[in-house]
């Protein structure tokens, strides 16, 4: 059965070389090969087994790799964590920075991503430490703090416009998903809603909470109804809490995961960018859509 080998390099570092390329080509008797962008991402079609001593040696490279049918590797959903994954920032984290109060909130998320503790009890004891915060600076907060990671917009945009469905689902907060996917495209977005009072948040989340329930939850409602089969879903998160969602999917990508994330990754992204998912897909350069 022919499979193929997809390089992915960062795009600031193109590390795909053509002694690179060489190299994996004569390793595993390749019929061809495919610049998807040159240097920076390559297919490598072959029709033997995977030899075990090429997953050591490509852990060993400075760039991304995964192993796929080439038939199945289309994706008609997407299903997208948002901090620390879509955008750089975890919102509850920066929202405490603004309060001054970020030493006694990131430790807990840090130990929440790790799968250390419950997110749910985690969650409510860190928006609780937020009570009394005016409604009006969580858009001083966005605009200033929140920035998407590199690759969002063209990695989203591409897939709307091949058809896919794309849908962003965050245990964080609707105020930022909502603007998330605005500016990036997403045709769906869920998240926890925050309570307020008199323009001053109350320090309390509405039920029930978006966890990692939710997200395996929703990656199944949107492939049944989308009539998809599980090959045609991917998803893409970086804490615990994603890894029902990852897992539950065709293909789940870590990207720059926490390590119990990692384990349970078909896929982890710790070189390339967001476009990383394109090129999984078999898309070029030359097919991104970015407006």
């Amino acid at each position: 059965m022919t499979q193929v080998l997809t390089l992915i390099s960062n795009t600031q570092d193109a590390a795909i070389s053509n002694k690179i390329k060489d190299k994996y080509t004569r390793v595993l008797n390749a019929s061809h090969c495919n610049w998807l962008n040159r240097n920076i991402a390559l297919d490598i079609y072959f029709d033997n087994e995977t030899p075990y001593e090429i997953l050591l040696m490509l852990e060993a490279e400075n760039l991304d790799y995964a192993f796929q049918d080439p038939l199945t590797r289309s994706k008609k959903l997407l299903i997208a964590d948002m901090d620390s994954t879509i955008i750089n920032e975890e919102c509850l984290d920066e929202i405490a920075d603004f309060l001054g109060i970020k030493d006694k909130v990131s430790p807990i998320t840090e130990a929440a991503m790790r799968g250390e503790i419950n997110f749910k009890d985690a969650l409510n004891e860190r928006v609780s430490l937020l009570k009394g915060l005016n409604v009006d600076n969580l858009e001083t907060i966005f605009k200033e703090r929140i920035n998407l990671n590199p690759g969002a917009i063209p990695m989203v945009r591409t897939m709307n416009a091949n058809g896919a469905n794309t849908v962003l689902v965050s245990g964080g907060f609707t105020y930022f998903t909502e603007r998330v996917s605005k500016i990036t495209g997403f045709k769906a977005n869920y998240a926890n809603i925050l309570l307020h009072k008199n323009g001053k948040l109350t320090g309390k989340i509405e039920s029930p909470i978006v966890d990692a329930n939710t997200k395996i939850e929703t990656l199944l409602q949107f492939q049944k109804r989308g009539n998809l089969k599980n090959f045609e879903t991917i998803a893409i998160g970086d804490g615990a809490n994603d890894i029902p969602m990852l897992q539950g999917a065709g293909v789940g990508v870590g990207y720059y995961p926490y390590p119990a994330t990692a384990e349970a990754s078909d896929v982890k992204i710790k070189h390339g960018d967001l476009t990383a998912l394109l090129y999984l897909q078999g898309y070029t350069i030359s097919d991104f859509v970015d407006s």
